[in-house]
């Protein structure tokens, strides 16, 4: 058997029992909670408007109030924070249970565990988030009837669907490799993850330069429907133009590989110590 082979055979392991793992985490249950908000939310505003049998707003004014529950909730708390979650302890819940040892003391090279942790994770928070976004929009104009099936299947709301889930998927993938490689180099990972909170919020004030500094601006910029910032914050807001889907999305995966791969590379050096845990 070739290295190759033993470390894809030693990922896939590793991968699978990770997988258990992080999806079915007793520590994790409050991340099923900020994925499971919208689509109760939306699910209610459904049955409301089913109960009431008149329409007050148009299939357009729905789109639209999606657009600013995925920009504001989804990307900048319920992905962001369950991404905190559920990366940040792939590593520090490990230290904390007193069984990370376990891995390092076995024939297995950090770079492999660091990837197949990564993966384990991207793959809990996309099925959680990125599933999140498609049902919670599906049924956002749910009340409108076959209007409103047409609309999704046979018209715009089909790419915008796609595009939801997408942006959902890249915000894990480029969150997840922040939140992992903090969660191996600091012991309290909330305080980077509260820094980089506020700088991504702050994204709509800043420069055109320093917005391009974050994760945020390349998600927006891959949103189907445009949110606008309104009322007393719009004058501070500071215009910038979208970045091209062909840019956006390469880039992103870019970033999310570097950081990744600064990570696994650190952890070459990493040692175990319970004290103080």
């Amino acid at each position: 058997m070739t290295p190759r082979q033993m470390w894809l055979r030693q990922l896939g392991a590793v991968l699978r029992l990770e997988w258990r793992k992080t999806l079915f985490s007793r520590r994790g249950w409050w991340i099923y909670l900020l994925a499971l908000l919208p689509v109760v939310l939306t699910g209610g505003h459904w049955l409301f408007e089913v109960t009431r049998g008149t329409h007050r707003h148009s299939m357009g004014e729905d789109s639209l109030i999606f657009a600013g529950i995925f920009q504001v909730y989804y990307l900048r708390m319920g992905i962001f924070f369950g991404c905190v979650g559920l990366f940040s302890n792939l590593f520090r819940g490990e230290m904390l249970e007193r069984t990370l040892h376990y891995y390092y003391l076995s024939p297995l090279r950090r770079e492999v565990l660091v990837l197949a942790k990564y993966l384990a994770g991207v793959g809990a928070a996309v099925l959680l988030f990125s599933t999140s976004a498609g049902i919670s929009f599906l049924i956002m104009g749910k009340h409108f009837g076959p209007a409103w099936n047409d609309f999704v299947w046979h018209g715009p709301g089909r790419g915008q669907l796609g595009w939801y889930m997408l942006v959902a998927a890249l915000a894990c993938v480029g969150y997840g490799a922040v939140f992992l490689a903090a969660g191996l180099q600091v012991r309290n990972p909330m305080i980077p993850a509260a820094v980089v909170w506020v700088w991504e919020n702050l994204n709509p004030f800043l420069p055109e330069m320093l917005k391009k500094i974050s994760v945020i601006f390349y998600l927006k910029s891959l949103c189907p429907v445009d949110v606008p910032v309104t009322g007393n914050l719009a004058i501070m807001a500071i215009n910038a133009d979208p970045t091209p889907p062909w840019v956006a999305i390469p880039g992103l995966l870019g970033v999310a590989a570097l950081v990744l791969a600064y990570a696994a590379v650190s952890s070459r050096r990493a040692d175990i110590s319970y004290s103080g845990e």
